[in-house]
């Protein structure tokens, strides 16, 4: 069985009745057989009122999904320059109450590389804006609605742009960087067995000596930044 959630500025998305599928659809991958492969996200809704939140970062935008249909929608503040929102799909983890400064509520994500969350704020006017430290934002009187709609374990799916983990597109990844464009890389150089650490995200050491030895098996010049070079050759793909 079919359906369709309609969001705004005519944005839809496909979903069956037992999965909704939020499909990054511009990044493609290809294993070491050369089969090509599709990074997704699914989300099961077998169970009865099952919710997920998907957001869209560039819209400021957040959706309330109940069995793959569109119940809620509530503006939000995402993360500034140097402190992009994670992108990628999560979970709630925690839900509490961290004073008025977090608008009374918080409900925390299983982001690896750092502390984010869905919050409120004492700053109202940042909303519909690119104004946090990376977490989501909303109104004080909608979280507290969101809060009490929403148990734990709930899915949450972030999205900016068309690239997937890479946002609106790639850029040069260096030691110390971190998001989902890092934990991308990790899982896929894990793939194709140089990367044997634990993926956080986060550019560090035990990536970098995984790079370098992907870069000496392709040819490429060893170097610490992951260049655009380099990430096709591991397999991925920017494409409209």
């Amino acid at each position: 069985m079919w359906g369709w959630i309609i969001l705004k500025k005519g944005l839809y998305i496909i979903f069956f009745a037992l999965i909704i599928l939020v499909l990054f659809s511009a990044q493609k991958i290809t294993d070491n057989a050369n089969k090509p492969q599709t990074v997704s996200y699914t989300v099961d809704t077998e169970k009865k009122n099952a919710y997920c939140i998907f957001i869209e970062i560039e819209d400021k935008t957040l959706y309330l999904l109940q069995d793959g249909k569109c119940i809620k929608q509530y503006p939000i503040a995402s993360g500034k320059k140097g402190w992009p929102s994670p992108l990628g799909h999560w979970k709630i983890i925690s839900k509490a109450d961290w004073g008025e400064g977090f608008g009374g509520r918080w409900m925390g994500l299983n982001v690896p590389w750092g502390t984010y969350g869905i919050h409120g704020t004492t700053r109202e006017s940042s909303i519909g804006r690119a104004a946090s430290h990376g977490c989501i934002r909303m109104y004080n009187k909608d979280i507290k609605e969101l809060y009490d709609i929403v148990p734990h374990g709930t899915p949450v799916i972030i999205v900016n742009g068309i690239f997937g983990p890479f946002g609106t597109g790639f850029t040069e990844i260096n030691p110390g960087d971190r998001g989902a464009h890092v934990l991308a890389i990790q899982k896929r150089l894990k793939q194709l067995g140089f990367f044997k650490g634990w993926e956080s995200g986060i550019y560090e050491d035990d990536l970098k000596y995984a790079v370098h030895r992907f870069q000496k098996s392709c040819g490429l010049t060893v170097q610490n930044t992951i260049t655009k070079k380099c990430w096709e050759a591991m397999g991925f793909r920017e494409f409209e």
